[in-house]
Parts: C-alpha cells; sequence; structure tokens
C-alpha cells in the first residue's frame, strides 16, 4: 500500500537533510578564488569578516562553521549545540578551544600540505631581493639617481652573490625541505639547524650554535610554540658573526620582534625579510613597521602562502573536508578534536 507522505513532512524531512554552513571570514580567502559548493543539500552563508561579538549569533542553527583567523573560544562554542564540524580553512587551529571540541563531539578539520611551493618560492623572493638590493635600486631608478651618476651604471646598495654562502634553515618539515631543494639549484650551502638546545639529533643537523654563527643567511620554518617562541634574539643577533639576512615566512614570534630594529642599528644583521607579524595587522608603531622603509627591510602582508595555485588547491581541500566529514569519511581531523 503506498504511503502519503504531507507535504510539512517532506519539507521537515528536507530541513533535517539540509546543512547550513556558515564561513565566518570568507574575505580571508581571495575573491577570484573559486569555492566549490558542497554536493550535498545545503545552505551556505558567507561573511567577508566576523567580530568576536557576532560569532555566536551567526553561528546559530549552524552544522558547519568555516573559519581561517575568527576565534571560536568555549563560551562561544558552549552556546553553540548544533554544531558538528570546524572546517579550519588554514594549517593553524589556534584560533579554535580544541578541548572543548574534543570533550563535545566537535569535529575540527585543517588543510595541509597546499604550500608547498608558494612558500619556499616567496621565501627566496625575499632573500634575492634583499642580497642585490632590489628594491632600493628600482626606488634610485624612480628618483633620478641613474642620470645624476652619469655613467651605464652605480654602487649605491651591496649585491652578493648566492652562490657558496651558507643557508640556515630553522625547521626540517616539507618548507624547509622545499627552501634547501631551491638553495642547492642557486649553488648555496643548506644546514638545518639542530633544535635550539637539543642536541644528539642525527647528521641531518647541523648544531644550533654553528648555524647562528656561520650562516649568511638564516630562514625560518618552525611551528611557533613555547619552545620556539623568541628563539631569536639579542643573544643569537650578537652571535651572528657574519651578519646574515634574517627570514621569516612561518610564524611571527619566533623572532624578538623588539629586537630586530636594535640589531639592524648596531650592523649585527644585514638586512630582514619578514611576512609575518605576532600582531596581525601590527599597529603602526610595532617594531617591524618602525624598519619597514628601511633599504634592506622587506615587509610583506603574510601572503608567502597565497598564490592563486595554492589558494585553489585550499579551496578544494576545505571543501573535500566538509564532503568527507558529511558522507561519514572524516579528512585531515586535528589531533585532540574527535
Amino acid at each position: 500500500m503506498a504511503t502519503t507522505v504531507r507535504a510539512e513532512t517532506r519539507r521537515d524531512m528536507q530541513d533535517q537533510l539540509m546543512k547550513k554552513i556558515v564561513f565566518l571570514d570568507r574575505a580571508t580567502i581571495a575573491p577570484q578564488i573559486n569555492l566549490r559548493p558542497p554536493s550535498f543539500e545545503h545552505e551556505l552563508v558567507e561573511h567577508q569578516q566576523t567580530a568576536p561579538d557576532q560569532v555566536v549569533e551567526r553561528l546559530k542553527g549552524a552544522e558547519i562553521a568555516i573559519i581561517n583567523k575568527v576565534k571560536l573560544t568555549a563560551e562561544a562554542l558552549a552556546e553553540l549545540p548544533d554544531l558538528k564540524l570546524i572546517a579550519v580553512a588554514a594549517t593553524g587551529t589556534d584560533c579554535v578551544d580544541k578541548t572543548y571540541c574534543q570533550e563535545h563531539d566537535i569535529a575540527i578539520s585543517n588543510i595541509r600540505g597546499y604550500a608547498l611551493a608558494t612558500v619556499p618560492e616567496h621565501t627566496f623572493a625575499l632573500i634575492l631581493a634583499l642580497r642585490r638590493s632590489i628594491v632600493p635600486f628600482r626606488q634610485d631608478v624612480l628618483d633620478g639617481e641613474w642620470q645624476k651618476a652619469n655613467q651605464f651604471c652605480f654602487f649605491n646598495h651591496p649585491i652578493r652573490d648566492l652562490r657558496g654562502a651558507r643557508l640556515g634553515i630553522i625547521g626540517e618539515g616539507v618548507l624547509g625541505q622545499g627552501v634547501a631543494e631551491i638553495a642547492r639549484g642557486f649553488g648555496m650551502h643548506t644546514m638545518f639547524a639542530a633544535h635550539k638546545g637539543v642536541s644528539g639529533l642525527g647528521p641531518l643537523y647541523t648544531p644550533w650554535d654553528e648555524v647562528i654563527e656561520t650562516a649568511d643567511v638564516i630562514t625560518l620554518h618552525s611551528p611557533l610554540t613555547p619552545a620556539t617562541k623568541g628563539m631569536i634574539g639579542m643573544p643569537e643577533f650578537r652571535r651572528m658573526k657574519k651578519k646574515p639576512l634574517i627570514v621569516n615566512t612561518a610564524r611571527g614570534g619566533l623572532v624578538v620582534e623588539e629586537d630586530i630594529e636594535q640589531a639592524l642599528d648596531e650592523d649585527l644583521i644585514s638586512g630582514v625579510g619578514f611576512d609575518v607579524a605576532a600582531v596581525e595587522p601590527p599597529p603602526m608603531d610595532h617594531p617591524l613597521m618602525r624598519i619597514a622603509n628601511r633599504p634592506n627591510v622587506i615587509i610583506t602582508p603574510h601572503v608567502a602562502w597565497a598564490s592563486d595555485e595554492a589558494q585553489q588547491t585550499l579551496a578544494d581541500q576545505l571543501v573535500d573536508n566538509i564532503e568527507n566529514f558529511v558522507r561519514g569519511e572524516p579528512t585531515n581531523l586535528v589531533k585532540g578534536a574527535f
């Protein structure tokens, strides 16, 4: 015997199947990047930015939250009983209270392996520009210095080759390895720094002190942890015999930012290339902003990860994580959460 389903019942069933997804900070992915619709029945609400006091209101009734840097605290999560998945559109998940999520069966997924080309390439863009003084020479051309020199070239700024230089890499993960691969192509001597204060890590590593004292360029690719926070400051700067470039495309806070200005003033380092800051965006009186207009300094706004290719990979993986979770085959779940 056929069963008749009333229209109201059908709507109720559709509502139960429909997943509400809310993206709280869509502006953290470039507008030209395609964020494909998930393959299941859903309602997707996008907000370009979300203030802390808007989080709960905007996530009410959502089963899936997409965030990049918006903080989801235990207090906010306690008011969101429908939430089942927090899909982080980045690798770092410090913005989420993972303990609360674990205790309340809220899954967290993140993005992995999407920046394997873009971060090493950005790192070397900074290294090349600084070693060859590209930015100040360009400014000189704009300022008419070429005409004032009255000859085919002029030598207002230092120019140094990469071949034969010693590159100290702090962080031996896939990004550090990618930087080393490019460096070898330039004929650089690469050194992976042993973890500060740790010995006996094996032949891959060069002792921390040796890297600090002998590198011509030091580039950071470490996570920010209690052990790595502030691992380079004035004590390290004073031991840098080669006056190296310091490049950070990893995390703000790995270098004591208040000490960088002093290190430059005392000629302990030859230049700075930073893509990250401990506070983002940094206020105009921040130490990095105070040195940003120097000819041997380049500050970029946390965009080493952000090639179009990398962002599209991120967006595709983000939707994959959501679809896989709804399918019951979750991917990229963050340890400590579900």
